[in-house]
């Protein structure tokens, strides 16, 4: 147990789930609460709109410490009764982690806004908000009002869900159209919320005025290092026992390598020891196509080395201290790999 003065030091890092109704938010966090090895210092809260907290019995299996709130939605109905559950997790557990699974007709700015209160607000701190969003909704966005509307627009990270349940054409679409309303969140189509670990824990990039902020320099970034899992599209565990087979958890090295995996996802990496023209390689960030949602990698440039985490739109192009040449892993959904990696041949100088 923490005492007060090392939770004002430490406050619990608060991830919320939301997510309109049957969007996939336990599917979700089944798959979270499953990377993890150990979750002794994590604590699930799971709002139930109903008597019998069904969620809440599944996710015990995962070994986190589960509070359930049930018969009303936390942001309304159950404001009181949250204060209350998050001052007791807070004294009485003080957990480095908590996850709150909203009810689907739950507004995330409500629960912004209670995690501020004067008596939570030094115990807790948001890292992110994510959001999951069935792409059968998307074009029935205006009949759900504006607490789906919030849900959206608090997100730091966007799943687009079930996109395998509509028109392979429609999800282009939807991914523009999405990025063009609410350009501040990354925006990650999925299957089943299948999505890497690094993806869904890294923290929120800034907010930037339009899609150019993503060439920005900012001071955290996760550096690549050769042979780390990349599993944005299978939703492998990094040390999973399958992952080893997995072709897009082990993108290859070489200029044209494209590995099309099972519901339309697809990784390939480029690698040469030459440096790219820097503003050759901002224009092609820029002009990526939406459904390239993951590059990750190091670039060399004529005068330095930066390495790059780009993530459903958004992304941070930070120093780093390679001495190698450009290696980037790319992960993307019904994309021509050998297109996008010719245009990036083209940033190459000499």
């Amino acid at each position: 147990m923490r005492n007060e003065s090392m939770l004002e030091k430490n406050p619990t890092e608060v991830v919320v789930l939301a997510g309109f109704l049957g969007a996939g938010k336990t599917t979700l966090l089944k798959r979270v609460l499953s990377w993890e090895t150990t979750l002794k210092d994590t604590v699930v809260l799971v709002n139930e709109f109903g008597d019998v907290g069904i969620d809440g019995g599944l996710l015990g299996e995962n070994g986190a410490d589960m509070v359930e709130l049930t018969s009303g939605c936390i942001c309304c109905t159950l404001k009181v009764g949250l204060i209350q559950a998050l001052a007791d997790i807070a004294s009485r557990i003080g957990p480095k982690r908590l996850f709150i699974e909203t009810t689907g007709v739950a507004d995330p700015f409500t629960i912004r806004e209670i995690l501020a209160e004067p008596s939570l607000r030094d115990k807790y701190r948001i890292k992110k908000i994510v959001t999951v969003l069935d792409a059968d909704f998307w074009e029935a966005r205006e009949i759900f009002g504006p607490i789906f509307e919030n849900q959206l627009k608090a997100a730091n990270l966007i799943l687009l869900n079930k996109i395998d349940t509509v028109e392979s054409g429609d999800v282009p679409r939807f991914l523009s159209e999405i990025h063009e309303t609410i350009p501040e969140s990354q925006i990650v189509p999925t299957i089943h919320c299948r999505i890497d670990p690094e993806t869904f824990f890294s923290a929120p990039t800034s907010s930037p005025e339009d899609r150019e902020a993503i060439i920005g320099m900012v001071n955290h970034f996760l550096p690549f290092k050769s042979g780390v899992a990349l599993s944005a599209s299978c939703g492998h565990a990094f040390g999973d026992e399958h992952a080893h087979d997995c072709p897009t958890c082990h993108p290859g090295e070489h200029h044209h390598n494209t590995d099309v995996v099972t519901g339309g996802y697809v990784s390939f990496s480029f690698q040469d020891h030459r440096p790219l023209d820097e503003s050759l390689f901002n224009a092609f960030l820029r002009e990526l196509p939406w459904e390239v949602f993951r590059v990750k990698g190091d670039v060399k440039f004529e005068d330095r080395h930066a390495s790059i985490n780009f993530v459903g739109g958004r992304g941070d192009l930070s120093e780093c201290r390679s001495n190698n040449g450009t290696r980037l892993a790319f992960v993307g959904w019904n994309v021509e790999g050998d297109d996008i990696l010719n245009r990036l041949k083209n940033c190459v100088r000499g």
